[in-house]
């Protein structure tokens, strides 16, 4: 039986009817009444292209209307930070046999996700960071057990789409975007094609696509096969580096000054984008893309999912990758928290707080003790404590100048933040204190504190990091 995600190469398709304008669902759109007004559509409808980028066919109609579909979004965020699924659908029921033989899809029938990318917008609008997830990815979907995330679609749609990829990332979806990929052609010919470059020859009979290794000028329908082949040596993770090579090419060519200069082009590519595509919610996606004007190619930057097994076996037999949990986490992590994923995590914090889980054992950490009461040999007393509690106290205690300490304060110069916990995990309720002179005093006051032995945890910073490998657009493109 095949599996319900599904082997083949596949396309994504959204549903529109072919050879004639089908109307979907929500609220028509205005016609764009001005090139300016085009314009500021074009950082968007770039990005929203990612997703025909696994496979498509031709627009037939152009409908100038952005459908709505239920996938359970709750929550839209028209400002501050954002993430949007995109996902692209495979759906062949509609085309002709003429359309498959010609395209080279097949003919399976049913529905599910050939590509799905999670777009997150930083909380200025200012940078776009696109992660792909591999359609291969094998994880948990919510109700149905372990299977391939593409799977998700067809058992429960898009609310079960956006479920599955909030559970696995962790993020809150504020947008889900399905696409029509007919629409791919008609966008990359009204933009006069896309420059792509393959290090190694490409030959694929399933998309009918033959290259040597280089770079080469795409029209529609080679640019198709190229996003679609799993002809190289990775397979779907090959195809995720082509599609963010294609959609990169798409933005620059987007951005170009051909065509902003150009009125039929740009309307040609703005209306072949938007037709392709079905939202949740339907609020303002024009007002969002007004926001994204001024993005530039150095502001939008890819991100793969790290992986652990890139050749598993699944109980069914079929094969699949599986995610880093720890380096997919992390990652998250700093997307939730709107941080730049291409810059190094930071060390982990060096609270100085009591309550905080010391890192470095008594054993390293040499210190003073200074008895700040009346209290006649109580600085004595508190050294042999802190020696049989593992700490090194050279010296005889001192007294402080003053002596009306009533609680027992442990100071700490820089750098010593670490040590200074630790001292004071060893002393109950001590008080912990910066300064700028060296080493680490424990002051005693009247509390005349009882000292415990510690237990030190392994020091966070000495764990593993990964900083997930990321490309700007710019960088993806093809140098001539």
């Amino acid at each position: 039986m095949r599996d319900p995600g599904g082997e083949d190469a596949g396309v994504h398709v959204g549903g529109d009817a072919y050879g004639g304008v089908r109307l979907v669902g929500g609220r028509t759109r205005r016609p764009l009444k001005s090139a300016k007004r085009r314009r500021r559509h074009l950082i968007l409808s770039g990005v929203l292209s990612v997703g025909v980028l696994a496979g498509t066919g031709v627009v037939w109609a152009a409908p100038k209307r952005i459908g709505t579909i239920d996938a359970g979004v709750t929550e839209s965020a028209p400002r501050g930070a954002m993430n949007i699924l995109l996902v692209g659908v495979d759906k062949r029921d509609d085309l002709t046999r003429k359309q498959q033989n010609e395209l080279k899809l097949g003919r399976e029938v049913g529905q599910r996700t050939d590509t799905m990318m999670v777009i997150h917008l930083s909380e200025d609008h200012s940078k776009v960071t696109v992660v792909s997830l591999p359609r291969d990815t094998w994880l948990t979907i919510p109700g149905k057990g372990d299977h391939k995330i593409n799977s998700a679609y067809q058992f429960g749609g898009p609310k079960l789409a956006r479920q599955t990829v909030e559970q696995a990332t962790g993020l809150q979806i504020n947008r889900y975007i399905e696409v029509n990929v007919l629409g791919f052609i008609n966008v990359v010919d009204s933009l006069g094609g896309v420059t792509v470059c393959t290090p190694v020859p490409i030959n694929d009979p399933k998309s009918g696509l033959n290259l040597t290794a280089g770079t080469h000028e795409l029209q529609g329908a080679q640019a198709l096969g190229y996003a679609r082949t799993r002809a190289t040596a990775r397979s779907d993770l090959d195809r995720i580096d082509r599609q963010q090579q294609v959609i990169s090419a798409l933005l620059n060519r987007a951005l170009s000054a051909g065509t902003l200069a150009n009125p039929t082009r740009l309307a040609s590519f703005v209306n072949s984008t938007l037709s392709t595509i079905k939202v949740d919610p339907d609020d303002d996606l024009i007002g969002l893309a007004t926001q994204l004007r001024d993005v530039s190619l150095d502001n939008v930057k890819f991100a793969d999912v790290p992986l652990a097994n890139v050749d598993f076996k699944a109980p069914t037999g079929e094969s699949a990758v599986l995610w880093d949990k720890q380096a997919a986490r992390d990652m998250f992590a700093k997307i939730k928290a709107d941080e730049d994923l291409a810059k190094p995590s930071p060390k982990p914090s060096s609270s100085t707080s009591a309550s905080a889980k010391p890192t470095i054992p008594p054993e390293r950490i040499s210190l003073k003790v200074s008895n700040g009461t009346l209290i006649t040999g109580l600085g004595a007393r508190t050294k042999t404590a802190l020696v049989a509690a593992g700490f090194h106290v050279p010296g005889t205690p001192g007294n402080t100048a003053k002596k009306d300490y009533k609680k027992t304060v442990v100071r700490y110069g820089p750098g010593r933040e670490d040590s200074a916990r630790t001292v004071a995990a060893a002393i109950p309720g001590a008080e912990l204190r910066r300064t700028d002179a060296d080493g680490i005093e424990v002051i005693v006051g009247s509390d005349q504190p009882k000292i415990s032995k510690v237990k030190t945890a392994t020091t966070p910073s000495a764990q593993p990091t990964v900083t997930p490998t990321t490309k700007t657009a710019t960088q993806n493109i093809c140098k001539k």
